[in-house]
């Protein structure tokens, strides 16, 4: 079983920046993917970035793709992801997301609270 760990959330204004990062450990031989969900306030969770083991870029959903930034160390089993310029309609929690095995199934952190204030 993979057990995902994330930390790094937290409150910052509108234009700052904050970094969340994730851990993974148990069963990490299986992974083929790490990356980052969100789910808002009565919203669906959506897809935010994810780096595939076998890439050698991350993919990003559009509204990620020029403020935040996705780094994997495949040594360490681990990502984070750099967030920059953060709106109000950041706010959410982050989950931390695992592909794991080659049916590619979905584990899940905790999830880390994010809030962007005006």
């Amino acid at each position: 079983q993979v057990q995902l760990v994330e930390s790094g959330g937290g409150l910052v204004q509108v234009g700052g920046s904050l970094r969340l990062s994730c851990q993974a450990s148990g069963g990490t031989s299986q992974i083929r993917a790490m990356g980052w969900y969100r789910q808002a306030p009565g919203k669906e969770r959506e897809f935010v970035a994810s780096f595939s083991w076998s890439a050698d870029f991350p993919y990003y959903v559009d509204f990620a793709r020029e403020r935040f930034d996705l780094s994997r160390d495949v040594a360490k089993n681990s990502v984070t992801l750099q967030m920059n310029g953060l709106i109000p309609e950041d706010t959410a929690v982050y989950f931390c997301n695992a592909k794991v095995g080659d049916n590619r199934i979905d584990y899940w952190g905790q999830g880390t609270q994010v809030i962007v204030s005006s």
